[in-house]
């Protein structure tokens, strides 16, 4: 499928490792232009010479810690310095905060400001961009909606979910879009060297509790997400969609 993005700019939160990774390499793939935004400076670095040895645009790198609430005002000040104006948004900073039942508020506090205050922030300030060249497209990597535990990221991913989902309904009109990835069991940086740490673990896990038997690429995540930025799914928003390789449960 022709997805008809080439010369568009895509920001992408979180891409130095794993998903957001996998989202900014596939976007330049199809010709766009991308800007990573993450704290690793020297991977997102890295990919930068990747994305252009595979004949893909030159990145925009911006080291930035979006946790700053100064963050997404200071990312729409580079933008303009560089003459960018913003098309698609891909929010996938964030991290999962396992926490005890009476973990105090500060732990949350630091739980929602990253995982949904910073997006929430960030997509506000490049809104009326998109609005005046009616045209964008917004893609959340959220999380499980089927928590195992107390985890404080899974209630701003539940929170990110309940304001996307009313934001599309005003946007709309704008030709812009917003949806929200939930992934599953991902082979990243966090889920093979915290959580499943061997392959006997991950292969245990998978046989009892995921219908298609294995972990996920972030390829998997990243080729969903560029056809909700393509004018493919221009009648796609304010939807969740898991790719989880049937983990989860729920009907809805």
């Amino acid at each position: 499928m022709e997805l008809k993005l080439q010369g568009r700019v895509a920001i992408v939160t979180g891409a130095s490792i794993g998903i957001g990774r996998a989202i900014a390499r596939s976007l330049a793939n199809e010709g766009l232009r991308t800007v990573l935004v993450a704290r690793r400076t020297h991977l997102m670095e890295e990919l930068a010479r990747e994305i252009v040895k595979a004949g893909g645009a030159q990145p925009l790198v911006v080291p930035m810690d979006l946790y700053d609430r100064a963050s997404p005002a200071a990312l729409v000040e580079t933008l303009r310095q560089y003459g960018l104006k913003a098309d698609i948004l891909i929010n996938d900073a964030g991290g999962s905060r396992p926490l005890p039942i009476d973990a105090d508020d500060e732990a949350w506090d630091e739980s929602f400001a990253i995982n949904f205050t910073a997006l929430r922030k960030l997509t506000q300030e490049l809104l009326p961009g998109m609005i005046e060249r009616r045209w964008g497209r917004i893609v959340n990597i959220t999380g499980s909606m089927e928590p195992s535990g107390v985890n404080a990221a899974n209630a701003a991913k539940a929170a990110v979910h309940a304001w996307a989902k009313g934001l599309s309904r005003k946007i709309g009109e704008h030709n812009i879009t917003i949806n929200s990835i939930t992934p599953g069991r991902i082979h990243s940086e966090q889920m093979d060297k915290r959580l499943f740490t061997s392959s006997e673990a991950q292969q245990a896990y998978a046989s009892a509790n995921i219908p298609m038997g294995y972990f996920g690429e972030p390829e998997d995540i990243a080729n969903l997400a560029a056809f909700l930025c393509s004018e493919g799914a221009r009648y796609l928003t304010g939807q969740r969609i898991c790719v989880d390789g049937g983990l989860h449960r729920a009907v809805t």
